[in-house]
């Protein structure tokens, strides 16, 4: 998958999360999101590696699993608590945008597959609709196939994108319970 929809998925529950009716610190939870949903594919350095692509920590592995994005909400929550922010709901919001990066990858129409249940199995799944295209990696990206793939993502989470995006009226913001 072109990295769009995981951009689209940050963005959107980071807006929907905001609290505070500024706009900095809005987009500085819409980039944490969008950071936190990006975070999986951190295990493209495996290929640098040498690490094969089925292996437990090779693509689509460990880091694409629920245990790791159940880590992630922990630590989230952790430095929530600890900054007096309300922990439970950070906690749960990151471990759900964590999940969604591997959720996403099982339903694209290429690749091995995502270990969802790593550590207890290396095993990987698809989701059983795969509307979405993968993508190649690397530079590969920048080729015509992969800027039709950018566009494609660009159209199918176009609906997360405006919501995320779009200006909010300063009357609504006025009005608007806390």
């Amino acid at each position: 998958m072109a990295s769009l929809g995981h951009v689209a998925i940050g963005l959107a529950v980071g807006r929907a999360h905001a609290k505070s009716r500024d706009s900095r610190s809005s987009w500085i939870l819409m980039a944490f999101y969008s950071v936190l949903a990006l975070l999986p594919d951190v295990d493209v350095i495996a290929f640098r590696l040498g690490v094969p692509y089925e292996a437990p920590f090779g693509h689509r592995g460990a880091v694409h699993s629920i245990a790791f994005a159940a880590c992630v909400g922990g630590v989230v929550g952790i430095v929530a608590a600890l900054r007096r922010k309300p922990w439970l709901s950070y906690a749960s919001l990151a471990a759900i945008v964590v999940a969604s990066h591997g959720f996403l990858d099982a339903m694209t129409d290429g690749g091995l597959g995502v270990a969802f249940f790593w550590p207890f199995t290396n095993h990987r799944y698809f989701l059983p609709w795969t509307p979405i295209p993968v993508a190649p990696i690397g530079r590969s990206m920048f080729s015509g196939y992969g800027l039709s793939i950018a566009l494609t993502e660009l159209w199918m989470f176009s609906p997360l994108l405006f919501y995320a995006l779009y200006p909010r009226r300063a009357s609504a913001l006025n009005s608007a319970p806390d």
